[in-house]
């Protein structure tokens, strides 16, 4: 009986192991199981991760070149990560379709005779108009008189350019002296400015610095607002030591060689709030004159 007894309680601990190993075995699958479905779940993530990080590179680099607050708004957008493809597409496309509007061309040079349509719109700035070697000389007709200025394209050839290409498309015809300043300067060259002094060609040039200390009574200047490469059409003439003592920030172009008593007597009319003359002060037209 003993012998059966111990038989039975061998068998009895045989079936427990066999059952813990069994339950050690389905307890590994299920283990097994959860790390495949995690490390297949970190998988997939890392995948579309990837893609949708590809698609906001190529969003970038197609938008980026021509403006970059567009590419910012559509490469920062998150709200839908699944859309960052149709994303880079719609904004290469945006791309391509800016890249296919061509530049603004200038208006050719208008004619050295003054027979060229007046115009007062630009849709850029001015090509190459100086004769190289030439000299240029503006006869200032206005309403107080004659002045009469030796333009300098040696020290400002960009600057001197730009104000040929005006004057010879009548641009300054009928604008006034808008804004005088006693010891200062006149300020004058905005015909569609309203107020005066608040208009322009419709495009800006890059300055010409002087030397400190270069102006002088009947210096000729560009005027321009307090940035940099805003000077465009308006142009003033130093009339007083105020105006000489300006710092060297505006383009120095010209000199008056006749008629400083004009632009003496202009500084000298009553003007009204914004230093503007209480008469306009009128320049009938700038005749350019090539030597």
């Amino acid at each position: 009986m003993a012998t059966e007894k111990r038989a039975r309680q061998r068998a009895n601990r045989q079936q427990k192991i066999e059952q813990i190993e069994k339950d050690e075995r389905r307890d590994r699958m299920r283990q097994y199981g959860y790390i495949g479905t995690i490390v297949g779940v970190v998988l997939v993530a890392a995948i579309a991760l990837f893609v949708i990080a590809g698609g906001d590179d190529d969003e970038t680099a197609d938008a980026g070149s021509d403006d970059t607050t567009e590419s910012t708004d559509d490469a920062g957008s998150t709200d839908d990560a699944g859309a960052g493809d149709d994303a880079a597409t719609d904004s290469a496309d945006d791309t391509a379709e800016a890249e296919e509007v061509p530049a603004a061309e200038p208006l050719p040079c208008p004619a050295a005779d003054g027979s060229s349509e007046r115009t007062v719109e630009f849709p850029a700035p001015p090509p190459d108009c100086l004769t190289e070697g030439a000299t240029y000389t503006a006869v200032f007709d206005t309403t107080a008189g004659e002045i009469v200025a030796e333009l300098d394209p040696t020290q400002a050839p960009l600057t001197v350019n730009n104000f040929v290409y005006l004057a010879r498309y009548h641009y300054y015809e009928g604008s006034t002296f808008h804004r005088v300043i006693q010891d200062f300067v006149i300020q004058g060259g905005d015909p569609t400015g309203d107020p005066p002094g608040t208009g322009g060609p419709g495009y800006t040039i890059d300055e010409e610095i002087p030397e400190p200390g270069e102006y002088q009574l009947g210096s000729l200047v560009m005027a321009k607002r307090t940035p940099p490469s805003t000077t465009g059409a308006q142009f003033f003439i130093v009339t007083g030591p105020d105006g000489e003592a300006l710092p060297n920030q505006y383009s120095l172009f010209g000199q008056v060689t006749e008629g400083l008593d004009v632009a003496t007597a202009i500084q000298g009319v009553e003007t009204a709030a914004g230093d503007q003359p209480v008469e306009d002060v009128i320049i009938n037209s700038i005749e350019i004159i090539e030597g």
